[in-house]
């Protein structure tokens, strides 16, 4: 599985393009981070590298279709209580 990641600044914190493929297929997504998402989560790592962490860590748990197509890097605690900044 591979997992492509572009941030860009957007306002106070940043919109990432996230592409997610395989051998067969792939899907886009659009994941927003704030400030104070990078900063809980973050740990000293980029945007980029956080934002691909915590995809790693829905990919473990689901297929990339059923993976939301945009959202809020925060909503990801909401359906998995365990997530951590991946």
């Amino acid at each position: 599985m591979r997992i492509d990641v572009r941030c860009t600044a957007d306002g106070a914190g940043h919109r990432c393009q996230v592409e997610v493929s395989d051998a067969r297929s792939s899907t886009q997504h659009l994941v927003r981070v704030s400030p104070t998402e990078l900063e809980r989560w973050g740990g000293g790592r980029s945007v980029e590298q956080l934002v691909h962490d915590s995809l790693d860590f829905l990919l473990q748990r689901e297929s990339k279709e059923s993976i939301l197509s945009e959202f809020d890097l925060s909503v990801i605690k909401r359906y998995f209580p365990e997530f951590d900044g991946g």
